[in-house]
């Protein structure tokens, strides 16, 4: 009877396995190099010691202004002030900052001036300290510095003047650009008032030469026209009535005779009668009944009538029985002098208003080239007002613009408008900023762990020899039965004991080094 063969087949290691397998791998090649991964621990260590202790340690102060823009003397003054106002103040602050004149006074403060450096050393110290002073705007009212400087002292001294320069050189901006402010808004109010000055000049010259070159002779000129116009109008109607008039009286002329008979009491009576009739009816061509000679005439007639009827009434001559009769005799007829004396009248009239016309026609005709000479001249002297006026209103504006910078240069002189002072005074920094010791063993003693430990795995996974068994069942896909540990002799044992005595002294170098150096920072040397 015999026994079947047994047949072995790999099976896939899992990964916990290998890493299982690997650790003893590790653990040798550890002790075979612990005195080189020692040695590197403590290298990297105290190499992170070194840089810590030699890094320059760095000190910042700090300091805020606060620029206060609203007081109580802002709205007092609203309107008559100007109050110079801040815009960007981190930038502006910058430029105050950083100008020659205050770095030179940074310099000073600083004591980088106590070793007389030369201009172009200056010139480098000033744009070390730039770099490394920062400004700017926590909020919109703050200016906030920042300067670092591996001298604590040193730091707060020139963080302290630099508050310092940039309020003192704020303020005298401020007070120079009002006072600049001021003295040209003066200068150009004298420049205006010569121009006011002469544009007046100008004004009045042509006024005086030009009678009619004034204000108002147009309109007074166009009224006296109306008036002229309206007086030949009437002027010319009236001389049309008189002339009907005239004609009138002319046909009456011509009805009556030269001279009359009168033959008796009642006939004289009755031609006066007819003289009456005939004077009123010429009063009422001119005037109606109501009128107080027409009326009077009225009285005349009715008289003449009363005694016409009394005369009829008077007894006949005696032993006759006949009227008695008065002797003839030839007169003028008063109604036809009457008429004669009118119509010269109306003559007269008739020449006094042809006359008064041709008068007024020339004076008219006279203003109408009058106004034809204001019409050439208006243009030139509208020219001369605008240019007048134009140069009175900027004049009186640019005074009120300069009473106004007057008060504004007042108040930045008394420093009553936008004003500075210190938020934050600057401080004398106790602790240095930015990379410490501390920060730099730390990560030094990260790197020395790591470092041996990163070496010790790589060697192991790079190393093409073979490990473990499980190395050999995987690639060569061959059981293994045992494993026989490697014997190690009194002289190797030896060689190992002193190979961990050296570890063991290179690690406490570098505890020892880290222990002294935090004793020192405890006791405040460091």
């Amino acid at each position: 009877m015999s026994n079947p063969a047994l047949e072995w087949s790999p099976t896939e290691a899992h990964p916990t396995a290998t890493a299982l397998a690997l650790v003893p791998v590790v653990r040798h090649e550890l002790k075979r190099h612990i005195v080189l991964y020692a040695g590197i621990f403590t290298a990297l260590a105290l190499l992170a010691l070194a840089i810590g202790m030699l890094l320059p340690k760095k000190y910042a102060s700090t300091t805020t202004i606060l620029v206060e823009e609203s007081n109580i003397i802002a709205p007092l003054m609203e309107g008559r002030a100007v109050p110079t106002s801040v815009v960007n103040r981190a930038s502006i602050a910058r430029e105050v900052a950083f100008s020659r004149k205050v770095m030179n006074e940074i310099l000073k403060a600083g004591g980088w001036m106590d070793s007389h450096p030369s201009p172009i050393q200056q010139d480098r110290l000033m744009e070390d300290i730039k770099s490394r002073t920062v400004m700017g705007n926590p909020r919109e009212n703050l200016i906030q510095i920042r300067y670092v400087d591996s001298d604590p002292e040193r730091a707060y001294r020139v963080t302290e003047r630099f508050a310092d320069m940039i309020i003192s050189e704020s303020l005298a901006t401020k007070e120079r650009e009002s006072r600049q402010a001021y003295g040209f808004i003066n200068s150009q109010v004298a420049d205006y008032h010569k121009k006011l000055t002469d544009a007046e000049a100008n004004l009045e010259n042509y006024r005086n030469s030009n009678p009619d070159a004034r204000p108002g002779v147009g309109a007074d000129v166009n009224a006296r026209i109306s008036e002229l116009r309206r007086q030949v109008e009437m002027s010319k109607l009236e001389l049309i009535d008189l002339h009907s008039a005239e004609g009138a009286i002319n046909r009456q002329l011509t009805g009556e005779s030269e001279v009359s008979v009168m033959q008796t009491r009642a006939g004289q009576i009755r031609a006066r009668l007819a003289d009456l009739q005939t004077q009123r009816q010429q009063l009422l061509l001119t005037y109606t009944e109501q009128h107080p000679d027409v009326v009077r005439v009225q009285h005349q007639m009715n008289d003449l009538q009363e005694e016409l009827k009394h005369e009829e009434s008077r007894p006949v001559a005696s032993g006759t029985g006949q009227p008695a009769s008065m002797d003839g005799s030839v007169t003028i007829n008063p109604l036809y002098t009457e008429l004669r004396s009118k119509l010269s009248e109306a003559r007269s009239r008739s020449a006094a208003v042809a006359s008064r016309i041709s008068t007024a026609e020339g004076l008219l005709q006279q203003e109408m080239e009058r106004n034809r000479r204001i019409a050439a001249s208006e243009s030139t002297l509208a020219e001369l007002t605008r240019d007048y006026e134009v140069n009175r209103d900027l004049y009186q504006d640019l005074l009120k613009r300069r009473e106004n910078a007057r008060v504004s240069m007042n108040l930045d002189a008394e420093q009553r408008g936008l004003s500075f002072r210190i938020q934050e005074p600057a401080t004398m920094p106790l602790r240095p900023v930015g990379l410490r010791l501390m920060h730099v063993a730390g990560a030094g003693l990260g790197a020395a762990f790591f470092a041996p430990l990163v070496l010790l795995l790589g060697a192991v996974k790079l190393d093409p020899r073979v490990r473990s068994p499980l190395q050999i069942e995987r690639e060569a896909a061959l059981p293994v039965l045992g494993t026989m540990p490697m014997y190690v002799t009194p002289r190797k044992r030896r060689m190992m004991l002193r190979r961990f005595a050296m570890a063991i002294g290179l690690l406490l170098i570098a505890v020892a080094a880290y222990g002294l150096v935090l004793g020192l920072k405890l006791v405040h040397v460091l």
